[in-house]
């Protein structure tokens, strides 16, 4: 199956696409995704927080295997023995940030409804949540929100240590210089990264 429910957000409203244009603090520009993701996340938690066990972000160039990850998230709360009703799961890439670690937006990162009920009590705190600030960086603030909580990231690799969720097209991650001197290398130094295996 494919999803229960989908949204698209954007800087103008049409209904068919269909696209919802949201107000947030800020300009319109990559620097600010964190705003842009405040939004999205309050308007979602006011209108469908209670309808859906999962919720999904990613941005319009992001590739999902609706099946696969409803089958992933499945294998998570069956082994867990949990309800993400009431379970905190922030599902993603992670990577190694800041002090902590976070999963990437690049890759699309999944909350369970009990996540996202914790964030929207904290997206409009500034000491815990920096709600005021203008960042591009919107997966390492949520991540930071969720710590709060003790809500941590998921590591979603399988049985063979192979990532699910992958940052880039399949192409750049299959041909990457594991040596390369490069952001991405050390955001991935914990896990470490294997040339045609992830």
């Amino acid at each position: 199956g494919g999803c229960d429910g989908f949204l698209a957000f954007s800087t103008k409203s049409d209904p068919r696409l269909p696209t919802i244009h949201l107000e947030h603090d800020g300009p319109e520009e990559y620097d600010n995704m964190w705003q842009k993701s405040r939004s999205i996340w309050k308007f979602v938690g006011a209108h469908y927080l209670y309808q859906f066990d999962w919720f999904m972000i990613g941005g319009d160039d992001l590739f999902v295997l609706p099946h696969n990850l409803r089958k992933y998230l499945a294998s998570l709360t069956y082994k867990d023995n949990a309800d993400p009703r009431t379970k905190g799961y922030h599902v993603g890439k992670r990577q190694k940030c800041c002090g902590g670690n976070f999963n990437t937006g690049g890759a699309g990162y999944v909350l369970s409804q009990a996540s996202l009920q914790k964030l929207l009590t904290v997206i409009d705190d500034d000491k815990i949540c920096k709600a005021k600030a203008r960042k591009s960086s919107e997966d390492v603030q949520v991540a930071l929100c969720l710590q709060h909580f003790g809500i941590g990231v998921t590591d979603t690799r399988d049985h063979k240590e192979r990532e699910r969720f992958h940052f880039w097209q399949p192409g750049k991650e299959f041909h990457w210089e594991i040596g390369k001197d490069h952001w991405y290398t050390n955001y991935n130094k914990d896990w470490g990264l294997k040339n045609g295996s992830d």
